[in-house]
This record gives C-alpha cells, structure tokens and sequence, in this order.
C-alpha cells in the first residue's frame, strides 16, 4: 500500500527538483531566523525590561500612575 502524498508535497518536490538553486536560498534564510545561538542573559534582560501589561488597554481614561 502506497503512502499518501499532498498535492501540496508533489508541487513542493516537482519544484525543488526543476530549481535546485532554491535549496541554498532555503539554507540561508533558515540560517537568519532560526540556526542562531541564543544569548540567555540578552533573553533574559529583555524580559525584565518589559512593562507590565494594562489591565484594560482600550480604556481611555485608564492611567496606570
């Protein structure tokens, strides 16, 4: 019994076979957004430095002093 297949998949291979050059694109645009070392101290200063949210954000006259 044959596995199935999307037409998405078959697409997706169809072209990835006829435009090889993408797979390098693909590497690199992994590579910014996902296959980077991640600075826990930077991680965690930034959590620290957020401001805590508003109960209520569309209130107008709501002020958080």
């Amino acid at each position: 019994m044959a596995l199935y297949e999307s037409d998405h998949t078959k697409f997706m291979r169809e072209m990835m076979a006829q435009h090889p050059e993408w797979a390098e694109d693909q590497r690199r645009g992994r590579a910014i957004w996902w296959d980077r070392k991640v600075d826990l101290n930077e991680q965690k200063s930034r959590r620290e430095a957020n401001e805590p949210h508003r109960s209520y954000p569309y209130d107008v006259n709501f002020d958080l002093q």
